[in-house]
């Protein structure tokens, strides 16, 4: 697990070396738009697969109602990446690649790590395996978490996260 201070640092760099973040090099996976200040488009920030690896990576393991055991997922926390684009915001609105959408608290990822899995038991997601990204909490770390409010929370095939 990277320390609090590995990722900010890492988070500060990025940041820092560019107000206008870089443009992906391979197929975009993920688009974020809305209330953002770093971009790399016209008011959104475009993300190809090694972008969003490059990010401080989280890994937990938990049991989903999706999988009949606990898996390991890992990939960069939500909150890290809405402040690496200078998000404000108190909603994220996410879009799946079927066009299935549902509503996130931007407070759930200050309460929980919630990731942008990019791999699972050390696999990369792959779009048959709900990837290539996907919404998870540690659903296993606090009770509360598991409830149909936090599984429709948790997107898989996300291609889309907007900010207001």
């Amino acid at each position: 697990m990277v320390s609090w201070l590995a990722r900010m640092l890492a988070l500060l760099f990025a940041v820092n070396t560019a107000m206008a973040l870089e443009a992906p090099q391979k197929e975009t996976i993920l688009v974020v738009s809305g209330n953002i200040a770093v971009t790399n488009g016209p008011g959104v920030a475009y993300f190809d697969s090694d972008m969003l690896d490059r990010l401080p990576q989280h890994e937990f393991t938990t049991s989903t109602p999706w999988y009949s055991e606990p898996r390991t997922f890992r990939g960069p926390l939500l909150r890290d990446l809405l402040s690496l684009l200078n998000a404000s915001g108190t909603r994220l609105y996410i879009t799946a690649l079927n066009e299935y959408r549902a509503q996130l608290p931007v407070s759930d990822t200050a309460k929980y790590d919630v990731i942008l899995a990019r791999r699972i038991n050390g696999h990369p997601l792959r779009v048959r395996d709900r990837g290539p990204t996907f919404i998870v909490y540690p659903f296993d770390q606090d009770p509360d978490l598991k409830s149909e409010t936090y599984y429709n929370r948790s997107v898989w095939q996300v291609k889309r996260i907007h900010v207001e």
